[in-house]
């Protein structure tokens, strides 16, 4: 019996990284899932990974998923993704919003563009994806939504600030993931009377994915001097997350290793959530 039998989960940002490992897990669990994302073939982007590999490793452990290649930062995209799923598997009963935009600008410098894509990704995609499910969640009265949060939610508090490089580079992205996270706690309070969980989870150390490699350490990083986590540690605390009854963690905004502990995962817990504070949204 796994967590998540006769469960169809829905997962965004599914090519590689936090999103493949999550996708992979379920699947293991006993979901039947939609892989969701832009890379449909291995070559398609610059970074390794793509949603046919997903796919075929998801199969080839005997497991059951499906690939949407769509463009989760517009409205045509978030209906397909939903239309699909429901076509293929009947309902959606777990929404894990993972794909995200990020990108590192100065502020004086931020093209309005990207600035717009972000939050169109970060933010809009998972309102609209979770209004298009909830209404088949509710009926049913059986649901859980995940929302894939960071620990730059926090910001970087009050002055004086040491010189970083880049520090204010990252404003955008922090900035959706606040409003995520807001978004998940609201959500989770106007679901209450349906029992329908909604969480975020943030990794508590840099999980060393290909986007996130590329994106915050830049080409040739030492990763050895950098304290990181598996992806393994985001999938095992989204499916805690998602299986577990509303009562228990709906309106959670977590740190995935002193999640994990709590939930006697792992033993012990390092980086966000303990050694760093969360948001003011987080419990940590």
């Amino acid at each position: 019996m796994g967590r998540l039998d006769d469960r169809v989960a829905i997962v965004t940002g599914t090519s590689r990284g936090i999103g493949k490992a999550i996708a992979e897990l379920f699947a293991a669990e006993g979901a039947q899932v939609a892989c969701v994302a832009r890379t449909l073939e291995e070559g398609d982007h610059r970074l390794e990974g793509s949603l046919r590999g997903t796919v075929e490793t998801i199969e080839q452990a005997g497991g059951t998923a499906i690939a949407i290649q769509a463009n989760v930062g517009s409205e045509d995209g978030c209906e397909a993704i939903v239309a699909q799923t429901v076509d293929a598997f009947g309902r959606v009963d777990v929404l894990v919003n993972n794909a995200a935009m990020t990108t590192y600008h100065p502020l004086t410098e931020f093209p309005l563009r990207r600035w717009k894509l972000g939050f169109d990704v970060n933010i809009h995609a998972p309102f609209y994806l979770s209004q298009l499910v909830l209404p088949g969640m509710i009926e049913r009265g059986r649901g859980a939504i995940c929302n894939i949060s960071s620990s730059s939610s926090g910001g970087p508090g009050r002055s004086p600030y040491a010189e970083q490089e880049r520090v204010d580079a990252g404003t955008m992205y922090g900035a959706s993931k606040a409003a995520l996270e807001r978004f998940t706690q609201g959500l989770a309070a106007e679901l209450w009377p349906h029992r329908i969980a909604v969480s975020a989870l943030s990794p508590s150390n840099l999980v060393p994915t290909p986007g996130a490699t590329a994106s915050e350490l830049g080409p040739g990083a030492n990763l050895a001097a950098v304290v990181t986590e598996p992806a393994d540690h985001m999938a095992q605390a989204a499916l805690w997350l998602v299986s577990e009854p509303a009562e228990r963690f709906s309106g959670r905004v977590v740190h995935s290793q002193p999640f994990l502990v709590e939930c006697g995962v792992i033993d012990h817990a390092t980086g966000g959530g303990v050694e760093r504070r969360g948001s003011a949204f987080s419990d940590t």
